[in-house]
This record gives C-alpha cells, sequence and structure tokens, in this order.
C-alpha cells in the first residue's frame, strides 16, 4: 500500500510529517506498496518525464495517497477529488463526476490513467461519466499550472493522473501479492469490492489482475431537491403537481447504477526497465437525474430576473445510461547505458466506447461512439550538474460520432500532435524551468443532413510555453514565479455543434470559424516548513483571447432553450492556501491542525462572471494519529456564489462536518485498515454551483461509510 501521506495528511511522529498539496514534507518511513511493496515517496511528483521534487514545481500540486486516498475514495473521480485545493466537481448526480480545476472544466483539464487519456465522451457533456475508477488507484496527482502543459494544450486548467499498477513496474517481493477493497456507504446504499493479484511467472515475468464491482440506490440528499428559488416559484404554481415538486426531499430519482470492471497485464521486468501490456473492460449503467418540473410550460407570471428561466417547463426523462469500454495499454521503460539519455519512456493505449441512453421504456435513444488512440515517447535526459530535462512526442486520435433522436454534433475525428520539452537547471539557490510545447490539431466534421451542417474542416498550430524560477529564502522555504503563453484549440463540440443537447438541457450552437483560444498567466508560489508547521500558496492571473463560452439567446429551438458558443476577452485569477502543523505528541499520539482556502474569479469582457464558477472555501482539520489507530474531524464552509452570468441562479452556502476513525491491526507498515466514516454529519443540504444540476440535485445527506482494506 502506498505511504499514508494525504493532501493536508498530518504527522504521527517527527519522521512521518505529511505536507499540504503544494508543500514538500521530509520523506516518510516506507510503507508497502500495493503490488511491488515499495514507497514513492509523497513529496516526489511523478506526473512528469522525470519525477520532481514538489518544493520544484512551479504551480500548485497535489498527492492522494494510502490511507488519505483510501478515506477520500468515491465511486467517481470527482467526488474523491473535490476536497483538494484548487479542484470542486461538476456533480451532474453521483455517478457522473468531473473535476474542476481551477473553475475550468471539459475540454480545458486532462483526465488521464497513468499519462493517457480516459478515451470516453466525458469532455462532450456532464451527464457522459469519464471512465476512471478510483477504486484501483494507487495514487492520484493533481497539477494545476504551467506544468500540467507537458500534456496538451487541453490541459490548460490542469491535469489528474489515476495511476494504478495494471502494468507492472518493479518485481514484488513474494511470489504472490494480493490486496481488497470493501465499501458500504449509507446515503446511496453502495456496495463495493475491489481485488488486486499480482504474482511472478518465472525470474522477469509479473502478472496482474483486478475487478472492482459497485452497486448503488438513489441517492439520500440533505434538504430539499429544488433550490430556495426554485422552490419559491414552484411553491406559488397553480399547479397541484408542481407545488408538491416544491416539497419533494430525500431521495433523488433516477441517481443509481451498477459499475463493474476487469484488467489483466503481464510485464516483462528487468534491471535496465520494462515492458509490459494491460486489457481492461469497463461496463456501467447509471441513471440522471430528473430536472424536476418547478413551473407549468404555458404561462410565466414569475420575475425570474436571476436566471430560472433557462430551465423553464423543460422536462427531462429518467434517462439511463449504459456504457461500455474495452481499453489496451503498453508502458515501456529502458535506462540507456550512458550518453546524453538517461532513459526512454513509451506509453500507447487505444480504447473502444460505446454508450446507449436509454429511455424508460429500455429502448435506445441516442447512442455514442468514440475510438480513440494515444500515445506518448519521451526521452529523458541524463542529469548534468544541475541541467535536467526531457523531450517528447505524443499523438491523439478520436473518431466521435452519435445516433440517435438526440444528436448534437455530426460525426467528427480530431487527429492531433504534439512536440514538447521540459528543462531544468539547479542553481543551488536559484531553479530555472523553461518548457515548450507545439501542436498540430486537424478536425474533420462530415456533412450531416440532420443537423442542416456541411462538410467542414480545420487545423490550427498552437504553441504553449513557460519560463519560470523559484529562489531558496532558506533551506526549507522557497518562493517561485513562473510565466506561461498559452494556445488551444477549439474542440469539435465548440466548432460543429448544432442541435439538443439533453445533458445540458439546451439547444447547442457552435462556431466552425473560431479562432484559437490564447492566454498569458502569472503564478506565484511560496512552500516551505518551519519547525512543526509547513505550508504552500498559489496565487495565479491569466489573460485570455478569443476565451470560448457558451452564450444563452433567450430563443428556444426544440423546446429548449438555445445556447450559442462565443468568443471574448476574459479574465481568471484567484489562490491557493493550504497549512499543516504537529500541535503536540501525547504517550505516542500526534495531534495535527490543518487548512486550506481557494477562491477563483473568472470574468468576460463585455459580457460579466463565467457561469458555473466555484465559490471561495474554507476547509480545516483536526487529526489524532498512532501507530494502530488514528481519528479526523474537518468542517467544510463554502461561501454563496452570487457572482452568476444571465439565465443562472446564485448558490447558498454551507457548512459541512465530516469525522473518520481508522484502525491498523498490524500497524502502518501494513496496507489492511478498518475506516468508520461519517460525511455531511448533520445532513445539511448543499450544492456545488459547478454543476449544471445544482438547483435540482443536492449532494449526498449525512452518510455513513465503512471501509475494510486487507493486504496479503
Amino acid at each position: 500500500m502506498l505511504v499514508a501521506v494525504p493532501a493536508l495528511a498530518q504527522p504521527s511522529n517527527d519522521t512521518d510529517r505529511a505536507a499540504p498539496a503544494s508543500v514538500p514534507a521530509p520523506a516518510p518511513a516506507a510503507e508497502p506498496q500495493r503490488g511491488d511493496h515499495t514507497a514513492q515517496p509523497n513529496d516526489i511528483i511523478v506526473t512528469a518525464p522525470y519525477q520532481r521534487n514538489r518544493l520544484d514545481v512551479l504551480s500548485g500540486t497535489s498527492v492522494l495517497s494510502g490511507e488519505v486516498l483510501t478515506r477520500e475514495l468515491r465511486p467517481t473521480i470527482g467526488d474523491t477529488l473535490a476536497r483538494q485545493p484548487g479542484v470542486s466537481s461538476t456533480s451532474f448526480g453521483p455517478n457522473a463526476s468531473r473535476p474542476v480545476l481551477r473553475g475550468f472544466q471539459g475540454d480545458r483539464i486532462r483526465v488521464m490513467i497513468d499519462g493517457i487519456g480516459s478515451i470516453d465522451a466525458s469532455t462532450n457533456s456532464v451527464d457522459h461519466a469519464p471512465v476512471i475508477n478510483p477504486l484501483t488507484a494507487e495514487r492520484i496527482e493533481v497539477l494545476r499550472g504551467p506544468s500540467a502543459l507537458l500534456f496538451g494544450s487541453s490541459a490548460i486548467g490542469g491535469v489528474v493522473n489515476v495511476i494504478d499498477n495494471r502494468i507492472p513496474r518493479r518485481l514484488p517481493d513474494e511470489i504472490i501479492h494480493a490486496d481488497v477493497l470493501a465499501t458500504y456507504g449509507s446515503a446511496s446504499e453502495e456496495r463495493s469490492i475491489a481485488g488486486e493479484v499480482e504474482a511472478r511467472i518465472g525470474g522477469n515475468l509479473v502478472a496482474h489482475v483486478d475487478g472492482t464491482y459497485l452497486r448503488t440506490g438513489d441517492l439520500r440528499t440533505g434538504g430539499y431537491l429544488l433550490s430556495p428559488s426554485l422552490r419559491s416559484i414552484a411553491l406559488t404554481s397553480d399547479e397541484a403537481e408542481v407545488r408538491e415538486n416544491a416539497n419533494l426531499r430525500g431521495r433523488l430519482p433516477n441517481s443509481a447504477a451498477e459499475t463493474w470492471e476487469v484488467a489483466g497485464g503481464l510485464s516483462v521486468i528487468t534491471d535496465r526497465g520494462h515492458l509490459g501490456f494491460s486489457v481492461t473492460r469497463y461496463e456501467s449503467t447509471y441513471g440522471v437525474p430528473s430536472r424536476i418540473e418547478f413551473q407549468h410550460e404555458e404561462g410565466d407570471d414569475h420575475d425570474h430576473a436571476e436566471g430560472a428561466e433557462a430551465e423553464e417547463g423543460h422536462g427531462h426523462e429518467n434517462v439511463r445510461l449504459n456504457l461500455k469500454q474495452t481499453r489496451f495499454d503498453i508502458r515501456s521503460e529502458i535506462e540507456t547505458d550512458g550518453g546524453f539519455l538517461d532513459r526512454i519512456r513509451l506509453r500507447l493505449a487505444a480504447a473502444d466506447y460505446r454508450h446507449d441512453e436509454l429511455e424508460e421504456t429500455g429502448e435506445i435513444g441516442t447512442s455514442f461512439f468514440n475510438q480513440g488512440y494515444e500515445g506518448r515517447l519521451e526521452l529523458v535526459q541524463a542529469q548534468r550538474g544541475g541541467w535536467q530535462g526531457a523531450t517528447g512526442a505524443q499523438f491523439f486520435i478520436r473518431d466521435f460520432s452519435v445516433v440517435g433522436e438526440e444528436k448534437f454534433v455530426p460525426r467528427n475525428t480530431t487527429q492531433q500532435l504534439g512536440l514538447f520539452t521540459l528543462q531544468s537547471f539547479d542553481f543551488g539557490a536559484v531553479r530555472a524551468e523553461v518548457g515548450g510545447r507545439f501542436e498540430n490539431t486537424q478536425l474533420k466534421a462530415q456533412p450531416d443532413a440532420d443537423l442542416d451542417t456541411p462538410l467542414n474542416r480545420r487545423e490550427f498550430n498552437a504553441f504553449s510555453g513557460s519560463v519560470g524560477a523559484s529562489v531558496g529564502l532558506s533551506d526549507t522555504v522557497r518562493v517561485g514565479l513562473n510565466a506561461s503563453h498559452t494556445e488551444r484549440a477549439p474542440s469539435a463540440e465548440e466548432l460543429f455543434a448544432n442541435g439538443p443537447h439533453a445533458g445540458t438541457q439546451s439547444f447547442e450552437i457552435g462556431n466552425p470559424d473560431f479562432d484559437k483560444e490564447t492566454s498569458w498567466g502569472l503564478e506565484g508560489t511560496l512552500r516551505g516548513t518551519a519547525g512543526p508547521l509547513t505550508f504552500g500558496a498559489a496565487a495565479y492571473y491569466n489573460w485570455f483571447d478569443d476565451y470560448i463560452y457558451q452564450s444563452p439567446t433567450g430563443e428556444d429551438a426544440d423546446e429548449l432553450p438555445v445556447f450559442l458558443y462565443a468568443q471574448a476577452d476574459a479574465r481568471v485569477w484567484g489562490f491557493e492556501v493550504e497549512a499543516a502543523a504537529k500541535l503536540a505528541e501525547v504517550s505516542g499520539v500526534a495531534i495535527n491542525v490543518d487548512g486550506l482556502a481557494d477562491y477563483v474569479r473568472t470574468t468576460i469582457t463585455g459580457v460579466g462572471p463565467a457561469p458555473r464558477i466555484p465559490a471561495a472555501r474554507l476547509l480545516g482539520g483536526l487529526e489524532a494519529q498512532a501507530e494502530q489507530f488514528g481519528g479526523r474531524v474537518e468542517v467544510e464552509h463554502v461561501f454563496e456564489q452570487n457572482r452568476v452570468t444571465d439565465f443562472e441562479l446564485p448558490t447558498a452556502d454551507y457548512t459541512m462536518v465530516n469525522a473518520s476513525l481508522s484502525f491498523r491491526p498490524f500497524g502502518r507498515g501494513n496496507a489492511t485498515t478498518l475506516l468508520l466514516q461519517a460525511t455531511n454529519l448533520f445532513d445539511v443540504e448543499a450544492r456545488r454551483h459547478a454543476s449544471f444540476l445544482k438547483d435540482f440535485a443536492p449532494l449526498a445527506g449525512r452518510d455513513l461509510r465503512a471501509t475494510v482494506r486487507f493486504q496479503l
């Protein structure tokens, strides 16, 4: 199992001090990792061509692993990461939840599996779940800021990299290794189990098999289903049924899910590297929560100046999605015999994805298909004095199509080729970093009579780069500044959309004549330790030209409000601050405190606030850790978000209290753990402003969870 160090982890003794997500910490005593029993220090960032100390990464970072990853695990990757600094979630019900980084979502962030994209349809619509299974993760890293651009111009908001062990990298200590994780959660009657087995076959061959199963019922929420603004409208309706909807609370209809996944991998491992592959099959059937009718379709006797009319009268059937993906991965790394290169890395993946949107009758209404291929080659330079670097190439191919009554984009293909380099220089107290990326993107949309769209071809050449430096104010404190320029090609949906989009309950119209989206950015960082205190802070400001956003027109098409994609200048700024400290140690029990604050503000020039930007947040925790026992209480306060765009409602503030107790019968050196949790202890009504469904689907109410992890 991984070292038990959270993003805001707490030390149990002086040699096991964990740090905030962006703060380096002294390396803790190694605990065995799942599969290979080799600890990965949590002050090292592995989502990069070469591993770097977190102190040297000129942007915000977070690492989830070990016991804290187990504690934060939820069925979706968005909810698993939602309490990390600068991270929120799309929260489209409990089953389709993608991370939101610094207010960016969709095609502006990358969600990856070991450095390669998830190859699904999750950037296409918020109701499409990403094919990422947190239950199989050994480590999750979140990179925000310019360093994320190594993985594509679409990563301008950041990168989430889920690292598993399906392609083994190192020989395990024992012949056979097993790890099992089982969880029950009361809010959705969640029942999940995940297990993996690794075995050495012969001298250098390692086989890996894992599987997961998850089943949930309809989610029990805290408070009413409708937000206060929509309840006030529903309560004054002439329709008795609509007035009854105002009092709906508790279970969120059509939010149950069933998911399973199996994977197998094989790897040849030598003292100079490894070569391996894995095959994964993922299937999930889940419900999309419906929008509750809060006003009769005919007539509008109420003042909806704050945005309620965006949803007025547009119902949503109880649609269920049946998702299937078969994925093939290859990973190779070889050390050279010296010279200019230290090692060569290769990652390849191909996936066949399909999901069907099922009507209440069980018939298929619309089907989405994605055939995707992605590869990455990295040439890692040998370290020479204080100079280290890597250069590489990356390709991405997507063939995407929609068939059915709710098709909103024509069949399209995207081909992308990128060349990148990252060079770091250590001059002692001063460390510098320079990175660059060139990307060629070609998009083609087939003519479609149903959507009345012609043949379209676009090609973009995008150049991105960053330069930065950090200065050591002392041996344990560094301050840094990074400047970046980024260019992003529009996505196929932004260019070619021209139809009804059921997931967002809108009729979307793209613009095939869009220019590249460009930005300039500055980010300052401060990180370090001072006695028992570790701390980190990042502040950023981005100037966008031709920022792409959706703008409502006030018109209807196919009984849906029309939203146009548009371009304008924009400004994005914000900050993330976090700290952790050891308060005392009593009879072998360490008492620790931690906290974080984050805020982001996005303004579109001539328009006003951008839609669905997360509100400011404070989170603090108090924790006690001993060899076999641990306990934590945390309080999260999310402020009201009243900076809203047209056709958008404000979101009320909320305060959520969480608590957990852990028992490690064999001590911290073994992964076997019993974990008891109470999330949203006081059953408050909570909504994330980044969610399209926030006025219809609040977050989970009180959730009592029990998790057992067993390692053999």
